[in-house]
Protein backbone atom coordinates (compact mmCIF):
# COMPACT_ATOMS: atom_id res chain seq x y z
CA UNK A 1 0.00 0.00 0.00
CA UNK A 2 1.18 3.55 -0.70
CA UNK A 3 1.06 6.57 1.78
CA UNK A 4 1.37 10.36 1.61
CA UNK A 5 3.17 11.72 4.36
CA UNK A 6 2.22 15.37 4.07
CA UNK A 7 4.54 17.40 6.08
CA UNK A 8 3.12 20.27 7.51
CA UNK A 9 5.04 23.50 9.65
CA UNK A 10 5.33 27.21 10.27
CA UNK A 11 7.02 28.40 7.23
CA UNK A 12 7.98 31.37 9.05
CA UNK A 13 9.41 29.26 11.82
CA UNK A 14 11.87 28.19 8.90
CA UNK A 15 12.68 31.21 7.44
CA UNK A 16 13.83 32.39 10.79
CA UNK A 17 15.18 29.55 12.19
CA UNK A 18 19.03 29.37 12.67
CA UNK A 19 21.18 28.38 9.76
CA UNK A 20 22.94 25.69 11.60
CA UNK A 21 19.81 24.67 13.47
CA UNK A 22 18.19 24.72 10.02
CA UNK A 23 21.13 22.49 8.68
CA UNK A 24 20.71 20.01 11.25
CA UNK A 25 17.63 19.01 9.85
CA UNK A 26 18.21 19.06 6.72
CA UNK A 27 20.74 16.67 7.54
CA UNK A 28 18.46 14.47 9.43
CA UNK A 29 15.77 14.59 6.65
CA UNK A 30 18.80 12.99 4.26
CA UNK A 31 19.33 10.28 6.72
CA UNK A 32 15.72 9.42 6.70
CA UNK A 33 15.28 9.78 3.08
CA UNK A 34 18.56 7.47 2.96
CA UNK A 35 16.76 4.90 5.50
CA UNK A 36 13.50 5.31 3.44
CA UNK A 37 15.84 4.20 0.71
CA UNK A 38 17.79 1.14 2.06
CA UNK A 39 14.14 0.01 3.53
CA UNK A 40 12.64 -0.32 0.57
CA UNK A 41 9.96 1.75 1.29
CA UNK A 42 10.44 5.18 -0.86
CA UNK A 43 8.94 5.97 -3.97
CA UNK A 44 9.33 9.68 -4.04
CA UNK A 45 9.44 12.69 -1.49
CA UNK A 46 10.21 16.50 -1.88
CA UNK A 47 10.33 19.90 -0.50
CA UNK A 48 7.99 22.53 -1.64
CA UNK A 49 8.62 26.47 -2.39
CA UNK A 50 7.20 28.61 0.30
CA UNK A 51 3.63 29.25 0.31
CA UNK A 52 4.31 32.88 -1.59
CA UNK A 53 5.23 30.63 -4.81
CA UNK A 54 1.73 28.70 -4.96
CA UNK A 55 -0.94 29.39 -7.32
CA UNK A 56 -4.71 28.36 -6.20
CA UNK A 57 -7.00 27.30 -9.71
CA UNK A 58 -10.79 27.51 -8.87
CA UNK A 59 -13.67 26.84 -11.47
CA UNK A 60 -16.96 27.83 -10.58
CA UNK A 61 -20.55 28.08 -12.68
CA UNK A 62 -17.65 27.89 -15.21
CA UNK A 63 -15.59 30.56 -14.25
CA UNK A 64 -11.64 30.10 -13.44
CA UNK A 65 -10.24 32.12 -10.64
CA UNK A 66 -6.63 31.76 -10.46
CA UNK A 67 -5.25 33.58 -6.97
CA UNK A 68 -1.14 33.55 -5.51
CA UNK A 69 -1.37 31.87 -2.43
CA UNK A 70 -2.70 29.17 -1.12
CA UNK A 71 -6.77 28.38 -0.50
CA UNK A 72 -6.13 29.98 2.96
CA UNK A 73 -4.30 31.37 5.91
CA UNK A 74 -3.09 28.44 8.30
CA UNK A 75 -0.48 28.33 10.98
CA UNK A 76 1.23 25.47 9.54
CA UNK A 77 1.66 25.49 5.97
CA UNK A 78 2.46 22.22 3.39
CA UNK A 79 5.67 22.27 3.04
CA UNK A 80 7.05 18.92 1.54
CA UNK A 81 5.71 15.39 1.34
CA UNK A 82 7.04 11.68 1.36
CA UNK A 83 5.61 9.04 -0.98
CA UNK A 84 6.20 5.68 0.57
CA UNK A 85 5.80 1.99 0.42
CA UNK A 86 4.16 0.66 3.94
CA UNK A 87 2.64 -3.21 4.69
CA UNK A 88 0.15 -1.02 7.14
CA UNK A 89 -1.00 1.97 8.61
CA UNK A 90 0.87 1.28 11.59
CA UNK A 91 4.37 1.00 9.36
CA UNK A 92 3.23 4.06 7.74
CA UNK A 93 2.75 5.67 11.24
CA UNK A 94 6.15 5.07 12.49
CA UNK A 95 7.67 6.36 9.56
CA UNK A 96 5.80 9.65 10.06
CA UNK A 97 7.26 9.55 13.64
CA UNK A 98 10.34 9.74 12.37
CA UNK A 99 10.41 12.76 10.27
CA UNK A 100 11.84 15.83 11.32
CA UNK A 101 9.08 18.39 11.59
CA UNK A 102 6.47 15.48 13.40
CA UNK A 103 8.68 17.40 16.54
CA UNK A 104 7.64 21.25 15.57
CA UNK A 105 4.72 20.83 13.02
CA UNK A 106 2.61 17.92 12.04
CA UNK A 107 2.85 15.08 9.43
CA UNK A 108 -0.59 14.19 7.94
CA UNK A 109 -1.32 10.28 6.37
CA UNK A 110 -3.61 9.54 3.73
CA UNK A 111 -3.52 6.10 2.33
CA UNK A 112 -3.51 6.44 -2.37
CA UNK A 113 -6.66 5.12 -3.82
CA UNK A 114 -5.06 2.52 -6.29
CA UNK A 115 -6.63 3.18 -9.69
CA UNK A 116 -6.91 0.33 -11.82
CA UNK A 117 -3.88 0.41 -14.60
CA UNK A 118 -6.64 0.69 -17.61
CA UNK A 119 -9.31 2.83 -17.67
CA UNK A 120 -12.77 0.21 -18.30
CA UNK A 121 -14.50 1.04 -21.60
CA UNK A 122 -17.64 2.83 -20.86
Amino acid sequence: MQYMLLIYDDEQAWATMPEAERNGLYGEYFALTNELREKGAYVAGDQLQPTAAATTVRVRKGDELVTDGPFAETKEQLGGYYLIEAESVDEALEWAAKIPSARFGSIEIRPLVQMPAETPAG
